[in-house]
Order: structure tokens, then sequence, then C-alpha cells
């Protein structure tokens, strides 16, 4: 079963790793819903466990005892049944104590987060399950996993209670590279072209489970169509699941990713205060966290003398998120609307600004193609002024060299032609962003083009140049 899996050999690695340790592991696996979590640990292990079980979503306390009841008969487990943490974990001891020999004893609890019901005393049973016996067994391997990330990393790695410093080892699970996206096609069937598999990309992002839904005999844009806008297309229902499987209370979450949605170049908290017209207090810093930690959000450092030192740039990353908010949401009643609009101003918009998301979600790729990939560096965006004159760049790469390639990222159908206007414009926000922010590093204008420059003198005094090609490089 493990040949079914596309990607995560870093992972896969690290499991195999892990499950043949000598010591007792504590796995925290976490990443967004739908990423592959869960398939990646029951195809790796081929669902060869000492226990298992997973969380109800929405559950109350006795639906989730009547799961792990069921789950303790399951593995052979003929004591009464449990109606406490406590006794649920003192159940599991005497369970795997009854199977120990010199193999691994592979346990695994999916979506965890949703145990720990409210007053349930969840969190606690689980540290004196593992402070008390669990951590002093070689052989045991207990990994656990949870699509609401922030709960994963507040109540279990980051845990300042009885799992504190408990943790051995956490995997970050993130969404496939355009390389891994376009591995999963190909095994899939697809006949589709790079600018094809980009464009579902652009749509839902690397969630494997979303990628699954296209059919090879489909084109992108009918896809998307029928995901996102047929009645019941099924990533139209998603929306409203994804938010509610993450948290409790999703509103106030989702109006800070409304209101990010109609500011591509992101915002600062305070802004988002302002903008919300909430406070500027803990419990926001407290969702941008959540969000951040959830993969939607990501914090850019600000480059600028106008802002506070220690203040970020929020952006929303999260392609599936984007798309639904800036059109599914909005659209009912016409199942052919992504085909209908293409072409159109707005969806040509669309595309070069999500463009920009997917280049600066591969900068990796964009270094290696560059040929700096081995060396320090810290990516950004900017936009400011000096004096009346005033720049926004797509993203800029601050190299431990003293070089910052400046980077100008253009979506284009072919080959993108270079006009004296553009390449003059080019200059000036190299002036402006000298003058503004006052470095001393050389600047490296750099394009990024999905099919490179068309020849022409402009053309020839850019210097560096990626494509959409090296984005798909593993």
């Amino acid at each position: 079963m493990r040949n079914l899996i596309i990607g995560r050999e870093n992972e896969m690695k690290l499991l195999e790793q892990f499950a043949n340790s000598s010591r007792a592991e504590f796995i925290a696996i976490y990443g967004r819903r739908r990423v592959g979590k869960t398939f990646l640990v029951r195809h790796f292990f081929e669902n060869h466990f000492a226990f298992d079980m997973t969380g109800i979503i929405e559950g109350t306390k006795s639906e989730q005892m009547a799961a792990f009841n069921d789950a303790l008969k399951q593995y052979g487990y003929k004591g009464s049944k449990v109606s406490t943490w406590l006794d649920a974990f003192f159940a599991l001891r005497d369970l795997l104590q009854a199977k120990q020999d010199d193999k691994p004893q592979i346990i695994f609890i999916d979506e965890m987060p949703c145990l720990d019901t409210p007053k349930s005393g969840f969190v606690k049973a689980l540290g004196h399950f593992w402070n008390s016996w669990g951590a002093w067994q070689p052989s045991l391997k207990l990994i656990v996993c949870g699509s609401a990330t922030s709960w994963m990393v507040r109540n279990v790695i980051d845990n300042h209670g009885g799992l504190h410093d408990r943790v051995t080892h956490e995997i970050a699970l993130r969404p496939f590279t355009l390389h891994e996206a376009e591995t999963f096609f190909k095994v899939s069937g697809f006949p589709w072209s790079r600018l094809g598999i980009l464009h579902a990309y652009m749509a839902v992002g690397g969630v494997p489970y979303y990628l699954g839904l296209f059919l090879p005999g489909e084109s992108p844009a009918q896809g998307i169509d029928r995901l996102f806008f047929a009645e019941n297309g099924e990533l139209r229902r998603e929306f409203k699941r994804l938010f509610s499987s993450l948290f409790r209370i999703p509103e106030p979450y989702l109006n800070i990713i409304r209101a990010l949605v109609k500011k591509p170049e992101g915002m600062t908290r305070e802004q988002l205060s302002k903008q919300l017209n909430i406070s500027n207090n803990g419990k926001l810093g407290s969702m941008l966290t959540d969000l951040v930690y959830c993969d939607f959000l990501k914090a850019f450092r600000v480059k600028s003398r106008k802002l506070k030192r220690n203040s970020a740039i929020y952006k929303l990353v999260d392609f599936y998120t984007l798309f639904y908010l800036s059109f599914a949401d909005n659209v009912y009643n016409n199942s052919n609307y992504w085909t209908q609009k293409q072409e159109t101003p707005t969806v040509n918009s669309w595309m070069g600004i999500t463009y920009e998301r997917v280049c600066m979600a591969h900068v990796a790729q964009v270094k290696k193609a560059l040929g700096i990939s081995g060396m320090a560096s810290e990516t950004y965006s900017w936009h400011g002024s000096d004096n009346d004159a005033q720049a926004q760049i797509d993203m800029l790469i601050e190299r431990s060299d003293k070089m910052i390639n400046l980077c100008e990222i253009k979506y284009s159908e072919s080959v993108y032609s270079l006009t004296q206007d553009e390449f003059l414009k080019i200059g000036r926000r190299v002036d402006i962003f000298r003058k503004a922010t006052h470095t001393n590093y050389g600047i490296v204008p750099t394009m990024i083009t999905t099919f490179g420059l068309a020849q022409g003198m402009y053309a020839e005094s850019i210097s560096a140049t990626v494509t959409m090609d090296d984005l798909f490089v593993e």
C-alpha cells in the first residue's frame, strides 16, 4: 500500500526511522483538512496497528467514548465499557500490555482534537497515560493526528501541563508542490499540460483530496465548474465544513479571511483591527496565529520604516479559500460559469494575482532556478514610497551574499513581451526601493513568467529569469 503514496518521501523516511527506534515515540502529525494525514499513516503502516481509533467530528463526549469503546473491542479488549478518559487509557494500557512483544506497537489516534470535548479531561488523561506508562515502553509508538492544527500545537506540541515536552517528533504535512501535483495527475492518467495543472492548482492548491476530485476526461475549467459552480458541487459544500471542523466558533476567523480576500497585498494586525472594528488585543493575535498554523495565512516580516518593527503583513495563501470567496461564494445557478468567464478581465486579473501566490509558495524552486538554492535568504513582498513616488514589488529575495533579486511576476499564456514602458517601471521600482529602504545591497531585476520572455532589447537587459517549468522542479 505504500506504493499508493505520492510524494511524502521525507515524511515516510521519518516514520520509518521513528517506528524502528529503540525508545517510546510520541509523534504528532498536523496539517489542514484534506491534506492527506490519515492517508499517509494508514497506507504507510498498511493498517497494522496495535490500536487505532478516530475522533467523531462535532461528537459529544458520550459519542467519543462510544467510539473508543468500540475500538477497544475491535482490538480484543475483554473488560467492561469505560465512561471516563482516565478509564479509557487504563483500558488501553491493559490491552497493549497483553500484546507486548519485541515488535513495535503502533497506536494511531486520528482527529484527536475532536476527543477534547468541553470538561472531558481528555488531555489530562492522555498526559497521565504517557507519563505513567507509555513513555517507558520502548516498543510503543503513539501517532496522533488532527486537522485542527492550532489545537494540536497548543494542547499537544506546546502543552504546558502534563504533556509538556512529551512529543518526541512533530510532522507538519503541507499541501503538494506543483511537482507533486503533476506526479499525481500523471499517475492518474490525466492528459493535461503543465498550464492546465497550474490552472487547477490555482483554484484548489496542492490539497491531494481536492486534486483527486478532478476527472481525466475533462478540462481543468470543466472540472472547476463541476466542483464549484454546479448545484451540489463538492467543493461548494466543502467551505463551511472546512472551517467548522477547525474552529468551534468559526465566524470570527471567517471575518479575517474575508477581509484579506479583498486585500491581495495583505494587511497588518492593526489594519485588520480597524477594518473589522475589533480590539487589537491578544484574542486577535491568537486568531491570526491559529490561521497561520492552519496554513490559511502567512505572516511576512515588514520592510517599511513607517510600520512598527515587530509588525507583520498577513496574506491569505490558501488557494481554495481564495478561489471560493472570490468566485463561488457569490455565483448561483450557473454550472458553466468558469468556462464562460475564461479570458475576461476579472479572470485575467485573478490569474495574475494567484500566479504571484504560486511563485511565493515555490520559493525553493525559484531559488534553484536562479542558482542560489544553497544560500541563506529571506523572501518578502514590499510596497512603499519615496517622497511622492509609489512602488509595489511582487517578491524580493534578500540573500546572504548582499544581493537582492527584485522579482516581477507576470502571468501569460504565451511568451511574455516586455515593453519599454514596463522595463522603465522596473527601473523606477528599483530606484524607489533603494531610496526608501536605504539598502546598500546589489539589486538584480528578475522576471518570473509562465513561458519566458520574447526576444527583444528590453528582455536582453533582464539578466535573471524564471519560468513556469522551473516551478515544477522537485
